[in-house]
């Protein structure tokens, strides 16, 4: 793995709400210049969270602004097999996955790119992060013509794991190309409906396998893997995971997390970093009332609960980056730029006391 210390830095998640990539950019690195990201617009149709990384796989039908899985068409079958013919040539040699269906192509992901063509002019970068939506999420938003889900179609989800496993293979090595560490984070929002009845016929297990085919995908390709999940779910499930970075609500879940103290430490003990989204991002009225100060008393609030002979203040925040906690695409610009503002003064407030 490369070298990476999060020491408090400053990172986002995922979506801005402005219409063009410059923009956005713009926004990302007088933000969070330490660690860019590639921002993904609402405003565009093709970069939602399911339409980014649906491309290129068989059975997909994206048709009037609907988008569902139909593999009863008389094509399928012949399409399913060249699919995984060059499934299993790009496992072979990665070389090939930039001419694969499981590279990310420039109309979905417009943002990627641009950010790729903007880190040749920057200096003094820490590292850079990439995001791909996660298998559970992705296969528990796409549907069929009769709203059955894609989990539950064992044709549709292998290929969608193996194809997202991929993807995020392919966008490590796109991004290493910078020369900087790459953090790719894997966003499962869906798991905050762990343990309730929509799900509960899935196990534990079968989430943890196929999560972990896409963190070793990451893994196996040089980067550093994390989740993001902006509800509350089974922290305990997630720090038993391969990732090294948890990030999270901290704003309003923290307590939740902070239940699996022991897991929490061993997490931490083996170099685990905690992404701690402590800028609120889901309430105007929270954003309005918080201030830089008032989220680094939070922060020392809720990290006071983790101090222990072994852990001070200073240590921890070595292994934490401070994020919003989501992304701000659904919010207007001025309250999406407090939080970037709150996400870079916080970071900036607590390396000053506790680092420097």
């Amino acid at each position: 793995m490369p070298t990476f210390q999060a020491n408090g830095l400053a990172t986002l998640i995922g979506s801005l709400p402005v219409n063009n990539h410059r923009d956005a950019l713009s926004l990302i690195f007088n933000h969070t210049p330490d660690i860019p990201l590639w921002p993904q617009l609402p405003c565009n149709p093709q970069e939602g969270m399911l339409s980014q990384f649906i491309e290129g796989m068989p059975g997909i039908i994206e048709e009037n602004e609907r988008t569902y899985f139909n593999i009863q068409t008389p094509s399928f079958e012949q399409e399913m097999v060249a699919y995984f013919e060059k499934y299993l040539a790009a496992c072979e040699d990665h070389n090939l996955l930039a001419d694969s269906p499981f590279a990310v192509s420039r109309e979905r992901a417009q943002g990627l790119f641009a950010l790729k063509e903007a880190l040749l002019e920057q200096k003094g970068l820490t590292a850079v992060k990439g995001q791909i939506t996660g298998p559970f999420t992705l296969l528990t938003g796409l549907h069929d013509q009769e709203g059955r889900a894609a989990y539950y179609d064992p044709t549709i989800r292998e290929m969608a794991i193996k194809g997202l496993a991929l993807k995020a293979a392919w966008q490590v090595r796109f991004l290493k190309e910078s020369g900087l560490p790459v953090l790719m984070f894997i966003d499962e929002p869906a798991l905050a409906g762990l343990g309730s009845s929509a799900f509960i016929s899935i196990s534990l297990a079968d989430i943890g396998q196929d999560l972990n085919e896409v963190i070793d995908a990451i893994h196996n390709n040089g980067g550093l893997a994390g989740v993001h999940v902006c509800a509350n779910t089974d922290w305990d499930f997630l720090l038993s995971s391969n990732i090294e970075v948890l990030s999270f609500d901290a704003y309003s879940f923290f307590d939740k997390l902070a239940v699996y103290k022991e897991k929490l430490y061993a997490f931490l003990d083996r170099g685990g970093i905690i992404a701690w989204g402590g800028v609120p991002t889901s309430e105007k009225e929270q954003i309005d009332k918080e201030s830089a100060d008032s989220l680094v008393a939070l922060w020392e609030k809720q990290y006071q609960q983790l101090v222990t002979p072994q852990w001070d203040l200073a240590k921890l925040l070595r292994q934490t980056l401070i994020t919003p906690s989501c992304g701000t695409g659904s919010l207007p610009l001025p309250y999406a730029n407090k939080v970037l503002e709150l996400t870079r003064d916080v970071s900036l407030k607590l390396r000053g006391k506790y680092l420097s």
